[in-house]
């Protein structure tokens, strides 16, 4: 991401020294309809730096596909996971998540 220029660095500085009730947002419609929105869209949990020993040719074919393959080994070991859940307990829920997080927290 570029840094922004002092411009921008000094209208960002206007805004951040208003007060809520000072900024105008007549401009920016109120929502509504919230029948489209998605829950957890966005949510990441949080990495844990690990070390494994994996074989050569399993790091060597994760790598043949590009940059990204510790992304590639955290996917297919959450993909493992849930279809372990989906297998044991019925279908998978961010109850189900959250309690294999705790515990795998827990050592």
């Amino acid at each position: 991401m570029k840094k922004p220029i002092k411009n921008r660095k000094r209208q960002i500085a206007v805004i951040a020294a208003k007060k809520d009730a000072d900024i105008d947002l007549s401009e920016m419609p109120e929502v509504l309809d919230w029948s489209g929105a998605e829950i957890g869209k966005f949510y990441r949990p949080p990495k844990k730096p690990v070390t494994m020993r994996l074989d050569t040719d399993i790091v060597g074919w994760l790598k043949s596909y590009g940059r990204g393959y510790q992304t590639r080994v955290n996917i297919l070991l959450r993909h493992a996971m849930m279809d372990s859940f989906a297998r044991t307990r019925g279908k998978p829920n961010r109850r189900t998540r959250t309690a294999a997080l705790a515990a795998a927290r827990r050592g």
